[in-house]
């Protein structure tokens, strides 16, 4: 049988919480060589109960494109956002991270009384957070903000692969798979590509959309 503290640590909240509304708050996209990274945030309604909630990466596509409808549906409020490509070079992916984090928290229609956010770090925000390791697989409410943040970045990506299909955004992602490296060497790198990731950086788009390849020695 299940601890007390254990069974209400996968609700989210702890004897010594605020009363109040509690909100779940991950990424996706912070490993890929192309595209922004995406942070959700989510306040879940406790009356109306969504089965299978989970860590995303443990989730089929389907899966989590069945999730992503319900809890859009029956959760009390959600938010998604994002930072750039362009902001993830110019302070770098940890930063950008928290950055796409606080705008998900700032975008909620609804101010929770406690954050919690998954891994061991936070974004600052005005409001009380606690950083849950492995949180995205104990707490609903991240769980709920994983699948989201995924759902919503991997059609953010696939819309980028009808703009520039030579890349295969839609299968890889913008991970750093086999055939994005081919690319990236055939190719060079688009506008969406991070350029301080290491694979990326030996190519450059110039801001008219030209791609230029950097030979090295």
């Amino acid at each position: 049988m299940p601890s007390k503290r254990r069974s209400k640590l996968e609700q989210g909240r702890l004897d010594w919480d605020p009363a109040g509304l509690l909100a779940g708050v991950d990424e996706a996209g912070r490993g890929p060589l192309a595209g922004p990274v995406v942070a959700a945030a989510v306040i879940l309604d406790d009356t109306k109960r969504i089965r299978g909630l989970a860590d995303s990466k443990v989730l089929t596509p389907l899966q989590r494109e069945r999730l992503y409808d319900q809890i859009m549906d029956k959760a009390l409020c959600c938010s998604v956002a994002q930072a750039s490509v362009e902001e993830i070079d110019s302070l770098n992916i940890l930063h950008a991270t928290m950055l796409a984090m606080k705008r998900a928290v700032e975008g909620l229609r609804l101010k929770p009384a406690k954050v919690l956010v998954d891994g061991n770090r936070l974004p600052r925000i005005e409001v009380l957070a606690e950083a849950v390791v492995g949180g995205d697989a104990t707490v609903k409410s991240i769980s709920a903000a994983s699948i989201l943040a995924k759902v919503h970045r991997d059609r953010l990506l696939a819309q980028l692969h009808e703009e520039f299909p030579q890349y295969g955004f839609a299968g890889h992602k913008g991970y750093g798979t086999p055939e994005h490296l081919e690319a990236l060497r055939l190719h060079g790198a688009c506008v969406h590509h991070r350029r301080s990731f290491a694979p990326v950086a030996a190519t450059f788009t110039t801001p008219q959309g030209a791609v230029i390849q950097l030979r090295t020695a």
